[in-house]
C-alpha cells in the first residue's frame, strides 16, 4: 500500500488530535525540536504552527529551568524509562505563566530505534490556584490555631493520642509539644475521672454524635487543677473513616469561681433570711409568755403552760445556736469525735426519740425495721445521733402532714468490708433534680423554702454529711423528682470484731445534800444573773449576785462562797482577771469557780483553765447541769 494512502483508522486518529482543544499534543524529534502542533497546543501556548514548528521545546520553560537544562533532563528520563511525567510552571508566547502537567513518551520503531517523542500537556493553572488558595488558607488557619493563647486546640488520633499542640494548649496545660505529642490525653483528667472512664466515654460520645461538650476539673503538668469547658469533634475522611478528633479546651476557672461565689452569696443571703425567720419563731412566744407571766399568778392555770412554752422555745433557740457552732467547727476542721464501740441500733433509737415530736406534730406514720441484735461501729454516739436526727427532721419537714416515714437498717458487704446501712425514706415532696447533687451543701434548700414554715437553716444535711464522713462513711440522697418522695442512705463501716461493752453497775442518784451551799453569781447582764440566781435558789442554794469584777472580788472576800459562777465577757475587769485574783485571795480555801460564757471553742476552755477556772459552761446553762455540779460539790 502506498505511503500516501492512509488507513481509515489513521485518518480518524489525525482528526481526533486536530479537534482536541483541552490538551496540547505535539511531536518532538530526538533532539527536542517541535515537529507538529495541534489546536489545543495553539490555545494553551498561544503559538501558531508556523511560528513554533522547528523550535526547541525549551522555549516553553523559564530561564531557571533552561539554565539547569531541565528540558534535556526530561527527554533523557523519557528515553531511559519510556515515559516521564512532570508538573511545573511553563511560559506562553505572551510571557504569562501557566501550571502545566506534561507527559513525554519516547517513540521507537519495531527495531527499537528512537524516532522522537510525543508530548501531551494540560493547563492546570486553575486547579493549582485553588490548591494554593487551600494551602494558604490551611497555613493561615494553622498559624491562627498555633497562635491562639486563650484556647487549647489540638488533635487526637482515633485512640486518643495527642497529635498536635498549639500555644494555648502549652499555656493552659503546661506541656511543651515535645513532651505531650504521642501521649494519651487521659493525663489531663483527674484520678477520679480516669477511674470512672470519663476520657474514653467522651471520645465514644463524640464518635456516636459527631460532637460532645463537657465541663469539669482538668489537671495541668504541675498537678494543679483548672475548671475547663471542652468541645470534642470527630473528624472523618471522604470515605467515612474516622481520622481522629479535634479538641478545644478553655480554662474557665475564674468564671467558675465567680459563678460559685455568686451561688454562695445567694445562699448566704437566703440563709440570713431563713436564720432571721427561724430566730423570730421561738423569740415571739418567749416574749409573749414573759409579758403574760407579769400578769398571772403562779396558781393560775395558764402559768404552767407559759413556763412550758418558754422552755420549749428556748430549747429551739439553743438547738439553732448549736447547729451554727457545729457548722463553724466543721468548716474549720475542729469538730472532734469521742469514739467508742457504739451500737447503731441504740443510735437510731435515740435519733427517733429526738425527732419524734416533729414527726408526731405533722401526723406522720412511722415504720421502723431494725436488726434484732447489736450492730457496732467505731464512732461518736452523740454525733451519729445528731446526724440521723437531722436526716429524720428533714424527712418530717418536707413531707406533707399525714405522710409516711420508714427507717430501716441492715448489714451488707461492700468492697470487701462489712457496712451497716440506715435508710430513711419518705413519701414527701421529693428533691428537684437540679438540687439532688447539691442537697448536702451548706445553706441549700428547696426552691419554695420561703413558703414553708419550719424548713430549718439549711445546715442539717451538710452537718450530717460531715459527721458521717468523719466516721469514714457515706451519705447519699435518692429521689425520682418532685412529688415522688426521697430516700437518704447512711453507710458506716462495721467494727471487725466487737465485744459488747461491759454494763456499768447501776448506782442510785447521789442523795442531794441538805448542806446549804453559798453561791456567788457574777454577770454584768442583770437579767441573766437574776435568772441564774433564781434557778440556784430553787435548788436550795444561798445565792448572792455581783455585776462587775470589782464587786465580785469584794463579795467573795466577805462571803467566802463555796461556788462562784463567773461571766467571762464583762466590761472593765473581765472574768479571766477576776478568776486569777480570786485564786490569789485565799489560797488555803479555794471555791469552785465556774466560767459561764457564750464562747465554747476548745481554745476558750483552755484559756479558762489557765486563768484558774474549774469548769467551763456555755450559755444557756441548764438547771440539771447546775444541780449535778452542786451535788458533786456537796459530796466533797
Amino acid at each position: 500500500m502506498p505511503d500516501t494512502e492512509m488507513r481509515p483508522d489513521s485518518k480518524l486518529f489525525e482528526l481526533l488530535i486536530a479537534r482536541v482543544q483541552d490538551y496540547a499534543i505535539f511531536l518532538l524529534d530526538p533532539e527536542g525540536r517541535i515537529m507538529s502542533w495541534n489546536p489545543g497546543a495553539r490555545r494553551i501556548k498561544l503559538y501558531e504552527a508556523e511560528e513554533i514548528i522547528g523550535q526547541h521545546f525549551e522555549i516553553f520553560y523559564g530561564e531557571e529551568d533552561r539554565k539547569r537544562q531541565w528540558p534535556q533532563q526530561e527527554l533523557k528520563r523519557a528515553t531511559m524509562e519510556g515515559r516521564y511525567e512532570d508538573e511545573g510552571w511553563r511560559i506562553r508566547k505572551d510571557g504569562t505563566r501557566f501550571w502545566s502537567n506534561a507527559v513525554i513518551t519516547a517513540l521507537r520503531d519495531d527495531n527499537g530505534q528512537l524516532l522522537g517523542f510525543s508530548k501531551i500537556t494540560r493547563d492546570l493553572t486553575e486547579r493549582k490556584r485553588q490548591e494554593e488558595q487551600l494551602r494558604e488558607s490551611e497555613e493561615r488557619f494553622r498559624l491562627l490555631v498555633e497562635g491562639v493563647e486563650d484556647y487549647a486546640i489540638y488533635m487526637l488520633s482515633p485512640d486518643g493520642i495527642v497529635t498536635s499542640w498549639n500555644l494555648g494548649a502549652r499555656r493552659i496545660k503546661g506541656y511543651e509539644a515535645s513532651e505531650i505529642i504521642g501521649k494519651h490525653y487521659s493525663r489531663f483528667y483527674t484520678p477520679e475521672d480516669i477511674a470512672s472512664g470519663r476520657p474514653w466515654s467522651n471520645l465514644a460520645l463524640a464518635r456516636q454524635h459527631g460532637r460532645t461538650e463537657d465541663q469539669g476539673w482538668r489537671v495541668r503538668k504541675d498537678g494543679s487543677r483548672f475548671w475547663s469547658q471542652v468541645v470534642v469533634t470527630s473528624l472523618y475522611d471522604s470515605d467515612g473513616h474516622l481520622r481522629g478528633f479535634a479538641k478545644v479546651t478553655q480554662d474557665v476557672t475564674k468564671q467558675h469561681h465567680s459563678a460559685a461565689l455568686e451561688t454562695a452569696s445567694k445562699r448566704v443571703n437566703d440563709f440570713i433570711a431563713i436564720l432571721a425567720h427561724e430566730l423570730r419563731n421561738p423569740l415571739a412566744p418567749i416574749r409573749n409568755a414573759a409579758r403574760l407571766l407579769e400578769q398571772v399568778k403562779p396558781q393560775d392555770e395558764s402559768f404552767p403552760m407559759l413556763c412550758r412554752a418558754i422552755d420549749r422555745q428556748s430549747a429551739q433557740l439553743s438547738r439553732i445556736v448549736d447547729d451554727l457552732l457545729d457548722i463553724s467547727r466543721v468548716t474549720r476542721g475542729k469538730l472532734d469525735l469521742q469514739k467508742s464501740d457504739v451500737d447503731i441500733v441504740e443510735v437510731v433509737t435515740r435519733a427517733l426519740e429526738a425527732a419524734q415530736p416533729g414527726i408526731d406534730a405533722a401526723g406522720h406514720k412511722l415504720e421502723v425495721d431494725m436488726p434484732s441484735s447489736e450492730v457496732y461501729v467505731d464512732g461518736d454516739a452523740m454525733r451519729l445521733t445528731q446526724a440521723l436526727t437531722n436526716v429524720l427532721n428533714n424527712a418530717a419537714r418536707y413531707t406533707d402532714p399525714g405522710g409516711r416515714i420508714s427507717v430501716k437498717a441492715w448489714i451488707r458487704e461492700a468492697e470487701g468490708a462489712r457496712q451497716v446501712v440506715i435508710s430513711v425514706r419518705d413519701n414527701g415532696r421529693g428533691i428537684d433534680p437540679d438540687l439532688l447533687g447539691a442537697i448536702f451543701e451548706m445553706f441549700v434548700q428547696g426552691h419554695d423554702y420561703v413558703d414553708r414554715a419550719g424548713t430549718g437553716l439549711g445546715v442539717g444535711l451538710a452537718l450530717a454529711r460531715s459527721i458521717v464522713e468523719l466516721h469514714h462513711g457515706r451519705i447519699e440522697a435518692r429521689s425520682e423528682g418532685l412529688g415522688h418522695g426521697a430516700e437518704f442512705l447512711v453507710s458506716l463501716p462495721l467494727k471487725a470484731e466487737v465485744w459488747p461493752p461491759a454494763r456499768q453497775p447501776s448506782s442510785s442518784r447521789p442523795a442531794q445534800s441538805h448542806v446549804r451551799r453559798r453561791v456567788l453569781v457574777v454577770d454584768d447582764n442583770a437579767d441573766a444573773a437574776a435568772m441564774l440566781a433564781a434557778i440556784l435558789r430553787h435548788l436550795g442554794s444561798e445565792v448572792h449576785v455581783a455585776h462587775s469584777g470589782i464587786e465580785a472580788l469584794r463579795e467573795a472576800e466577805l462571803l467566802r462562797p463555796d461556788v462562784i459562777l463567773l461571766d467571762i465577757g464583762m466590761p472593765g475587769m473581765n472574768g479571766f482577771e477576776v478568776a486569777r485574783r480570786l485564786r490569789a485571795q485565799r489560797p488555803e480555801r479555794q471555791p469552785l469557780i465556774i466560767a459561764v460564757t457564750g464562747w465554747g471553742k476548745p481554745d476558750d476552755e483552755a484559756r479558762s483553765r489557765e486563768a484558774g477556772f474549774d469548769l467551763h459552761l456555755v450559755k444557756p446553762v441548764e438547771g440539771y447541769q447546775l444541780e449535778r455540779i452542786l451535788a458533786k460539790r456537796s459530796m466533797h
